[in-house]
């Protein structure tokens, strides 16, 4: 498959994924508000899906998929089918282990995400945490065929699953909400039935794709079965190459854990707060992260295994633009129209002006730091093309170590606000140390026309910026509450005049885009220093 098709593909379904995970979040903000039942929601979710982070789509899928890609291309199709029986069958046993002490020990990991949530949210948190706890099996099994499929080039069917559990929560928000408060039940749970079903949806449209292409896993159901997958020779190459990518991967879920039991100690409602702001910040993140790191990554190790050191510096300065391109009026837009994006999104139901405002407050936090969230997205695969991956996750735990000094400066001044403001801004310098090292190491020369393509975008951003805020203080956006299908209608003409508005100006300002469009898939380095005027 083409990559930049397979990444087209990708992208679309991910773009999915996050406008049902909006939807999720609309129907769950006006049904619940944001207070005590939605924070022990919010922390009872995170539980497992720090988990799955960490454990499933992280560690495991960063070992598991490069060792069998190398034994289908060396061994064959037999011995790749033992490999997945054996690695199956023993992520399948651990994980039932994990789930049953996950279950157990529910109100010591509650305790640890969040120990400063009132008692009534704690009880519910880790009730929802037992419901919920199992999602972790479901999703590290996805993880595993997920990698077989993106390996035999089926990338549609991984892609599109996230939407299974938006969809499955949507359900449950909408339909099974109301039966549990007839029924006497906390309706809350509802949303934990949702995520559990959403997992066994995930899992279940993945198997019948494995079937498809003959690698259905043969799982080990017998003691001695067991100790035969235990022992296979792959089993134990994962494991020992999980091991540094669990390092590199915990830094951030430990700084998500660490935010989140700083958040428990604040108002009530901070860690739904933050949760809803991030939700609007995956967007710009998730998407442009997605597309470059599909289509970056695998050419940055191309030009690095050909010796064509130019190329992978074309490459580097091609993303680093398109960040600048991309990501720069996003940012703006996050900053200076934060309360009209909220309102229209979330101010619906129990989720009331206030709530408006302090998730405004956690949303600028995060739009300061937009531009290093995506950066990284280009530079950190500098580094892993280079198969050093030991650099970033050393940027990553110092930079950590630094979000926890902002926490300690900005929390006790802007309390939730000061958690968004200073991942934002950790955000910056993590992004800044990867690409003065790749500067320093020689990676990466920055091509001519830097200052001018700068320039151009800044004020481009500027112009839209200018009509966004005006936009944003004549119309009373939270007023408009009442008519919901006007407000979103409004929405879409400022945001369509605000993205016409920017791209005209680029163009009259003399930055060509579709020099952007030739170099995605860049066969050379040549065109490289064309991009944008200079």
């Amino acid at each position: 498959m083409n990559l930049l098709r397979a990444a087209s593909i990708v992208s679309l379904l991910t773009l999915a994924s996050r406008v049902t995970g909006l939807v999720r979040e609309q129907l769950v903000a006006a049904a619940f508000g944001a207070g005590v039942v939605t924070d022990a929601f919010q922390v009872a979710f995170r539980i497992p899906n720090l988990l799955r982070r960490l454990f499933a789509e992280g560690a495991f899928s960063q070992a598991f998929v490069p060792i069998l890609a190398a034994t289908r291309a060396r061994d064959g199709e037999e011995a790749t089918h033992a490999l997945v029986d054996a690695v199956a069958s023993v992520l399948l046993w651990t994980l039932l282990l994990t789930a049953a002490v996950g279950v157990i020990g529910a109100p010591v990991l509650v305790w640890l995400m969040a120990g400063g949530l009132p008692e009534r949210g704690t009880q519910l948190a880790t009730a929802m945490t037992r419901l919920m706890f199992p999602y972790i099996l479901c999703m590290s099994l996805v993880a595993l065929s997920a990698g077989v499929l993106n390996t035999w080039k089926r990338f549609a069917v991984p892609a599109a699953t996230p939407v299974l559990l938006n969809v499955s929560v949507i359900a449950a928000a909408w339909w099974l909400t109301p039966w549990f408060e007839r029924a006497g039940i906390e309706p809350v749970y509802a949303l934990a039935v949702g995520v559990m079903g959403g997992g066994l949806l995930q899992l279940g449209v993945q198997l019948p794709a494995l079937a498809r292409i003959g690698m259905l896993p043969r799982l080990a159901l017998t003691p001695g079965r067991i100790k035969a997958a235990w022992h296979h020779d792959g089993v134990h190459r994962v494991l020992r190459q999980m091991a540094p990518a669990v390092l590199g991967v915990s830094v951030a879920q430990l700084s998500l854990l660490i935010n989140t039991q700083i958040g428990s100690h604040l108002q009530t409602g901070s860690v739904s707060w933050l949760t809803y702001a991030d939700r609007l910040m995956e967007f710009p993140t998730a998407l442009l992260g997605v597309a470059l790191g599909v289509v970056l990554l695998p050419q940055l190790s191309a030009a690095r295994a050909s010796g064509d050191n130019e190329r992978y510096s074309a490459l580097l300065d091609w993303g680093l633009r398109l960040v600048l391109l991309l990501a720069l009026p996003c940012a703006v837009a996050l900053l200076l129209f934060a309360e009209p994006l909220v309102a229209v999104v979330f101010h619906y139901g129990k989720f009331n002006a206030r709530d408006v405002h302090q998730t405004v407050l956690a949303l600028t936090g995060y739009g300061a730091g937009l531009m290093g969230l995506v950066g990284v997205k280009v530079l950190a695969p500098g580094f892993y093309a280079q198969m050093d991956i030991r650099t970033p996750v050393r940027i990553a735990i110092t930079v950590l170590g630094l979000t926890q000094l902002f926490n300690l400066i900005l929390v006790p001044w802007l309390a939730h606000a000061g958690l968004a403001l200073s991942i934002g801004l950790a955000a910056l310098v993590n992004a800044g140390w990867l690409l003065i090292g790749l500067r320093k190491r020689g990676s990466y020369t920055p091509a001519p026309g830097w200052w001018g393509f700068g320039l151009r975008v800044a004020l481009a951003s500027a112009v839209m910026g200018a009509l966004l805020v005006a936009a944003s203080l004549q119309i009373d956006w939270i007023g408009l509450q009442a008519r919901s299908g006007w407000r979103v209608l409004l929405m879409a003409l400022v945001l369509t005049a605000a993205a016409l508005t920017y791209f005209a100006t680029l163009l009259l300002s003399g930055v060509s885009l579709r020099q952007f469009a030739r170099r995605q898939g860049p066969a050379n380095a040549d065109s490289a220093s064309t991009i944008g005027p200079t």
